[in-house]
């Protein structure tokens, strides 16, 4: 059996055809460039069309937002003209008799760790991904998480903080503070009004790998901003082990990557906060899968179809 995968992020697709062992026969990246709307939707489905030579069984497709499994339609955020885009119908109209199941990336992302990754033989993990912005893949029992309506996990939005701020209704609180795009957002924002400030994160542009940078030349803006992460992260994941008690918390996403390091203190700061005994019994651990973790999700998603 082959199972076709693809990962939409928010600047590029990536496709693979898998084996059941998790071997990749082919894959190819596309970069989305200025697509938005039915393009993004056009590149998904030449995909499909490309690797048909491989016969293919079924396609699993993993989306930077919602995917609402009723309707087959998806959100995405960060393409545009995706508010309610019917994917699954486009898609299935190019992929013959192989059936098409889409997930939300966080959801593919636990279970390409659970599939080949470092969540392999657990039944209670979560993916705790940390990117441009902040989300939970949750498997619960050997069931992964959906909610209501398929948002489960939008952990970005967890309270860590008071009082209430304006800035975090469009993207939450956590969100606004320990992702990528909050990372820069808070290290300029405090280098901006410290007047006796002249180092490297006033630039405008900045970026979250930035801040690592200067982080690891002592900066004392950067260390503040990334000790404030390492408490967020941590109280984060004392969270999720106290309402899930989790076997394993994955954490992963362009930010771990460089804050990979800090899971030592992470954890420390975790157990400050946690239910004792779940703390007890969790393990932190980096992605095995980095950014293909959707990739294989997307792949284990289609042979479970």
């Amino acid at each position: 059996m082959k199972a076709l995968a693809i990962d939409v992020g928010g600047t590029k697709m990536a496709a693979a055809v898998f084996l059941q062992d998790g071997t990749i026969l082919e894959r190819y990246v596309q970069p989305l460039g200025s697509r938005s709307g039915e393009a993004v939707g056009a590149m998904v489905a030449e995909a499909v069309l490309h690797m048909q030579k491989h016969q293919f069984n079924a396609v699993g497709i993993a989306v930077p937002g919602i995917s609402r499994r009723q309707t087959g339609t998806v959100w995405a955020p960060n393409i545009p003209g995706w508010e309610n885009y019917p994917l699954l119908q486009e898609v299935s109209a190019v992929a013959g008799q192989a059936p098409v199941r889409i997930e939300g990336d966080r959801s593919c992302y636990i279970m390409g760790e659970t599939w080949q990754g470092r969540a392999q033989g657990c039944k209670n993990a979560i993916y705790l991904a940390v990117g441009t912005g902040i989300g939970a893949g949750i498997m619960a029992d050997g069931r992964l998480l959906h909610g209501a309506a398929d948002i489960s996990g939008a952990i970005g939005w967890m309270a860590l903080q008071r009082p209430f701020r304006e800035e975090y209704i469009s993207c939450g609180c956590f969100e606004s503070m320990a992702s990528g795009e909050g990372i820069a957002k808070v290290a300029k924002a405090l280098a901006n009004r410290d007047t006796g400030y002249t180092g490297p994160l006033t630039k405008d542009g900045l970026q979250a790998k930035e801040v690592f940078d200067a982080y690891h030349k002592k900066d004392r803006i950067a260390i503040s901003v990334i000790n404030q992460c390492i408490e967020l992260w941590g109280m984060a994941a004392a969270n999720l082990v106290s309402l899930f008690n989790p076997e394993k918390i994955i954490f992963g996403g362009g930010v771990f990557g460089p804050a990979a390091q800090f899971l030592p203190a992470i954890t420390t700061e975790a157990a400050r906060w946690a239910q004792p005994v779940s703390m007890g019994q969790v393990r932190f651990e980096a992605s095995a899968l980095h950014s293909d973790a959707g990739l294989y999700g997307a792949a284990y998603l289609a042979f479970h179809a």
